[in-house]
């Protein structure tokens, strides 16, 4: 493919002619493909705005996680539903201009009822995004590692939402995953399968299930009795310290690093300002924080400047008299 019929294809898709991701999402696949049974499980890397989808990218993620808990905290809300869907889509096509890798994002419960589910799936497909997932909590809900109360969905109407969001965006890329919250509810094995059994009845495309537990006791058990009917998707959070291994072994699909970037961000942020206010100046941080020439790269500036030296000043450019 020529270089102008590859822009072409790249701004019909709504990315920028250039990409900040530069070569790191060479050979991108569908999130489709990602989710699908591997011999490893395919990561997917936490994002919560442009920049850190593109440093994401640039690592060599071959997917995005567009999370609820870390857009929400970076504009300034609480993981309970604060932060509208519109505002959520704003942030998801800012990422997807900046990078070329497929987004899952993180839906909610579908922002309310079927009606507004599959009015959020089908904005989140037109701004850029490849998937969602929707969790099988009431409206409002809340952070699943706050609170020991998470009224759960009636089972039907929940799967009224996944069927109206399969209705809506008929696109065959796009990727509708079921999360269910019943371990996080403390409603026990059987209640996660009945409800992963109606999910994939409904149209889901995967069963994201869910623990609070520090262990993967739960996630494997469920695991083992659902025999991956559907990808199984799930979010170590809080078992963190469990090798790969284990779920390459149980017939996991798909790993989540769910909110690592924006806990990377606060820790970093928290440690400079603390600095610069104790240290009464700046001299001693500049080894430690990145150079403004990496934020540059990252950001395509080069690209900007050959492009002024093409078309703002193309006789300069050409070597002739201005």
């Amino acid at each position: 493919m020529s270089g102008l019929r590859r822009t072409r294809v790249l701004s019909e898709k709504g990315h920028p002619p250039w990409s900040p991701g530069g070569n790191a999402s060479e050979g991108v696949t569908t999130l489709r493909d990602l989710i699908r049974i591997h011999d490893s499980p395919s990561f997917l890397m936490e994002a919560h705005d442009a920049l850190s989808a593109v440093i994401a990218e640039r690592a060599g993620f071959k997917g995005l996680w567009a999370s609820g808990l870390s857009i929400s905290s970076s504009l300034g809300y609480r993981d309970a539903n604060e932060a509208s869907w519109s505002e959520v889509a704003d942030v998801v096509e800012r990422m997807a201009y900046a990078a070329r890798i497929p987004i899952l994002v993180d839906g909610d419960s579908g922002f309310g009822n079927f009606n507004n589910a599959r009015l959020v799936a089908g904005r989140l497909r037109k701004r850029g995004a490849s998937g969602i997932c929707i969790e099988d909590k009431a409206f409002p809900k809340m952070n699943s590692f706050i609170s020991d109360r998470h009224p759960l969905a009636d089972i039907e109407e929940f799967c009224g939402r996944l069927r109206a969001v399969k209705d809506t965006v008929l696109d065959p890329d796009f990727v509708l995953v079921a999360r269910i919250e019943a371990l996080i509810a403390g409603h026990g094995q059987d209640e996660a399968l009945d409800r992963a059994h109606a999910y994939a009845e409904a149209g889901a495309d995967a069963i994201l299930i869910h623990s609070r537990k520090s262990d993967p006791t739960e996630i494997l058990a469920f695991a083992g009795s659902w025999q991956n009917r559907l990808p199984v998707v799930i979010v170590p959070t809080k078992y963190f310290s469990t090798p790969v291994a284990e779920y390459r072994a149980a017939g996991i699909s798909t790993v989540i690093w769910a909110n690592h970037n924006m806990r990377a961000a606060i820790a970093a942020m928290r440690n400079i300002c603390n600095r610069i206010i104790h240290e009464g100046g700046i001299a001693g941080i500049e080894p430690d924080i990145a150079p403004l020439e990496e934020l540059f790269e990252l950001m395509a500036y080069d690209e900007l400047a050959a492009a002024e030296t093409r078309y703002l000043w193309p006789k300069a450019g050409n070597g002739a008299d201005s």
